[in-house]
């Protein structure tokens, strides 16, 4: 970000308050998330957002029962709907939302495409070790949430854990100290 000398500063806030608003609208028109969470935050009120991590998890089944027939085109499926939490998370900042939609999308992978993460292969390994690192990365934001919303993922990270040991991204699982449960 540029920064703004004094003199430039003091120039446009003794700009009229019509020039402004339109400059204003016209900043906001260039950035497509900052529209987002303006849309977000103003004109739904935040009443969208179990709507919103709707939409994502059905996106998730709509990936998990198209035919994903290599480790990596499922890497690439689950690269892109990491993108699409994180970008829900700008708009919407809903931490709760970011780690039940993580935890979703990687037990989705090991549910429904064993066949893919059951058995090492070399083809297999990028995909393995994101697997297990997403996982690390979900426990340490489960963590930071309040105890009353971490009880609420005991269940299904124990399993999320139980899967990262029981198949192919044991070995990713015990490099990374993994726990073999959420406490």
């Amino acid at each position: 970000m540029a920064k703004i000398e004094k003199n430039l500063q003091q120039a446009i806030l003794d700009l009229s308050q019509k020039e402004k608003d339109k400059l204003l609208i016209r900043l906001i028109g260039k950035d497509k998330l900052l529209i987002e969470k303006f849309e977000f935050e103003l004109l739904e009120a935040g009443e969208t957002l179990q709507e919103r991590r709707t939409d994502l998890h059905e996106a998730f089944d709509m990936m998990y029962h198209s035919y994903i027939t290599s480790p990596k085109a499922l890497l690439y499926e689950i690269r892109k709907m990491s993108s699409a939490i994180t970008r829900h998370l700008k708009i919407t900042k809903d931490k709760y939302g970011e780690v039940e939609l993580t935890i979703a999308l990687i037990k989705g992978c090991f549910e429904h495409n064993t066949y893919i993460v059951e058995k090492y292969s070399s083809y297999a390994d990028a995909l393995l070790q994101y697997l297990a690192k997403r996982t690390e990365a979900v426990i340490k934001k489960a963590e930071k949430l309040h105890p009353d919303e971490q009880f609420d993922f005991h269940e299904n990270l124990n399993l999320l854990l139980q899967y990262n040991y029981e198949y192919a991204t044991a070995y990713y699982a015990k490099e990374l100290k993994l726990p073999k449960k959420f406490d």
